[in-house]
This record gives C-alpha cells, structure tokens and sequence, in this order.
C-alpha cells in the first residue's frame, strides 16, 4: 500500500482526504502544521506529500523547501488561493502539482494516482546514459556531473532523462510536458521553465550561455553533450517503457 503524508490544518478537509485515499487502498498518515509535517516526512518517508500551503507557523512553501532537502519524494500542494503567481511560486519550489480549493474528490485522487504513478522509478528504461561529463542510472536513480552525486526530484529526473535521451534534438515544451508531466496542459510552459531552471542549478550549469541544457526562442530546449565524447544511448523519442 504506497504511504501518503496529508499535512493539512483544516480537520475537516483533512479527514476528507484521509477517507478518500484509505479507501482507495492508501496507507494515510496525517499532520496539521508544518514543523509536525516535517517529523512525519522524516520519520514515515511517505510515497507522497499533499501538502497545503496555508499551514500556521512553518507555511507549507517553507516546508516545501525544507523537504527538498530531505527528500525527491512527489509533493501535491494544495492552496485556497487561485492566483496564477501562487501557481508559479508553489511549482518554482519544488512541487510537482498544485491543486486549488475547493477541489473535487475524484480530481484529487487523479492526481494523486498520477504523480505515485509517474515517480516510479520501473517505469524507466535501465540503460544507463553517460556522456563522459554526466552520467545517468535510471534503475538506481543516480545522476553523477564530474562525478559529483546530484539529487534530483522525480520531475527533475524524468525531464533531464528525456533530454539526454534525445541529446542534439530540440523537444517543444509540449512534448516534454507530454512525456515528464503526462499533463499538456494548463500552465505548462511555466512549469518546464522553472523546472528547468532549478535542474540547471542543481547540476551547476547556472550560466545559461554555457549550459548544456540549451534554451530554444519559441520552441523549448534541447540537450547538447560534451564533444570530446560521443554518448552512449539510443536517440529518438522514446518515453517510457511500453510506451
């Protein structure tokens, strides 16, 4: 049964959620502030986070980002505000979904179907991909930059396997959104930007100009490898096993 972490102050929206995920075969522990959620994390290591951002004391966008330090584990934020800046801010954090309230039942579990679904590391080729400067091992999860072990969140992970996987080929934000999200839609461009973004930083390519992960005016981004090697994996879009 995957472990679900509900960190929410509203007891009765808590309950709800906690109902619904035990009786679609989830094995649900629950928090009401942001510091308590934090231990649970630690202590749980739950499959997943839904995570609502209004908490007292620790707000849940701090306790986002101190769980990025802890942990890739999928986090679905949930938040009564619908402006499109919260949106972005709650993605730029870390989050791989955001959900606002009032929400429907079904729609929750989706999304929480879909995120347990995409985070599992099976559902990967086992080809290991290296290139001489980075190296990736989708069966462990491992990803190596000079040989300096990076940590990655399953989004993160998934959006760089796609682009190594197509070293040299620009893919649109759709594709990527596609194949990394399984989502094409709603504020899709936003989330592969600062994605993006925090994978350039993680792996210590800040600098735009130099980075391998290369930016394509009004197309989306495309990875290109070391020259003084030739990587080892096939090209072409593949997605994912099955697929």
């Amino acid at each position: 049964m995957p472990r679900v972490l509900v960190v929410e102050d509203d007891p009765d929206i808590a309950r709800i959620v906690a109902l619904l995920l035990a009786r679609n075969n989830y094995q649900v522990d629950r928090a009401s502030e942001g510091r308590a959620g934090l231990r649970a994390v630690y202590d749980s290591k739950p499959d997943l986070v839904v995570l609502d951002i209004g908490l007292p004391g620790m707000d849940g966008l701090s306790v986002l980002e101190r769980v990025r330090d802890l942990s890739d584990v999928p986090v679905l934020l949930l938040s009564a505000r619908d402006q499109e800046s919260d949106k972005i801010r709650g993605l730029r954090a870390g989050a791989d979904d955001y959900l606002t309230k009032p929400f429907t039942t079904g729609e929750l579990l989706a999304r929480v179907e879909a995120l347990l679904r995409r985070a599992r590391p099976a559902q990967w080729s086992e080809r290991v991909y290296d290139d001489g400067s980075l190296k990736i091992d989708p069966l462990s999860r491992l990803v190596h930059v000079d040989d300096r072990e990076v940590s990655l969140t399953p989004i993160e992970f998934r959006l760089l396997s796609m682009l190594t996987r197509n070293a040299g080929a620009t893919l649109s934000t759709g594709q990527l959104l596609a194949e990394a999200w399984e989502d094409p839609t709603g504020i899709g461009a936003e989330r592969v930007k600062f994605t993006v973004l925090r994978l350039r930083r993680k792996l210590g390519w800040d600098d735009s100009a130099t980075s391998p992960i290369e930016s394509v005016r009004g197309v989306g981004y495309r990875y290109r490898p070391p020259l003084r090697t030739r990587p080892r994996v096939e090209s072409g879009i593949s997605g994912r096993p099955g697929r």
